[in-house]
């Protein structure tokens, strides 16, 4: 696995121009302290690239190239009570944006990673409530911002379907010095922009901390013992998309929605069922100072 590229003040300066470091920092601080949020997650999609792969283990890179991360997970009930023998699963993105097991991704909707498991697994809480995968920092595809998805299930229930976020300033850094994440376009979608985020808010963001062998990003996770939660676009195994390509039609309009708008298909839905040009619609990249304010708050 490759060293971990160290950002310095001096590199988040470059990244941002004439900003002030505090600004920047702002961004990579945890909106509330993972150690005491007790406040039950919100449930959000969780998106058109879920299997189970029935990997129970650890480390989950495969293999693959990228900043090195530690995923540290609390699961916790409403009363901030750790939940033992919680199963939890996590998945995301390679440093290109590709998920494992589908087709029809990357840039061109031509990359395909059928059959393959990478960036996947699961692992049951200790006694307090805690897992801790090892992984990469996610890489974006069109349309979102960086995430990693995640469900709590308690016996054969889904309790949770939840996303974590990262702070963009730092992702910004990586994808722009760290060779697995080089593409040919900028990313287009920020954490202020993405619906999904939104939807999420503080509760996903996680804390981040720089540690010798790489990041640790930190969340707890409130859920409710009780929950029972369905998938409304009903893309789990065997459903209309299933493990090897994205449901019928595409991928449609990106699964954030633009400006915190919910996706979804126009009236009537799209002509033959396919959103144009096949695959997500494209979007700009904000550039100069618009990219800057999307990722620094407050600039």
């Amino acid at each position: 696995m490759p060293s971990p590229v160290s950002p310095s003040r001096r590199g988040l300066l470059a990244l941002a121009g004439a900003a002030p470091f505090a600004a920047i920092a702002a961004s990579a601080r945890p909106v509330a302290a993972a150690e005491t949020v007790c406040a039950l997650t919100p449930q959000v999609t969780q998106g058109p690239y879920w299997f189970d792969p029935k990997l129970d283990r650890a480390d989950i890179t495969e293999g693959k190239a990228g900043a090195p991360v530690t995923v540290a997970l609390t699961v916790v009930d409403g009363a901030c009570r750790p939940l033992k023998g919680a199963r939890v699963d996590i998945w995301h993105c390679d440093a290109q944006g590709i998920y494992s097991g589908y087709e029809g991704q990357g840039d061109d909707h031509r990359t395909a990673a059928k059959g393959a498991t990478f960036l996947r697994g699961a692992q049951t809480t200790d006694s307090a409530g805690k897992v801790a995968f090892r992984t990469i920092w996610p890489g974006w595809y069109e349309g979102r911002t960086p995430h990693i998805h995640i469900k709590v299930h308690l016996d054969a229930r889904t309790a949770l379907t939840a996303q974590l976020f990262v702070p963009d300033a730092l992702s910004e850094f990586l994808y722009e010095n760290l060779t697995a994440y080089k593409r040919p376009r900028a990313r287009d979608m920020f954490n202020r922009q993405d619906g999904i985020a939104l939807q999420g808010g503080e509760a996903m963001v996680a804390s981040v901390k720089e540690a010798k062998d790489g990041y640790v990003l930190a969340l707890v996770l409130g859920v409710d013992p009780a929950a029972d939660w369905k998938d409304d676009a009903g893309m789990g195994p065997g459903g209309p998309g299933g493990p090897g390509r994205p449901p019928p039609g595409g991928m449609g309009p990106p699964p954030g929605g633009m400006n915190g708008r919910p996706p979804g298909p126009p009236p009537g839905g799209f002509p033959n069922g396919d959103p144009p040009g096949g695959g997500p619609p494209h979007h700009e990249a904000p550039t100069g100072e618009a990219r800057l304010k999307a990722i620094v708050p407050g600039v």
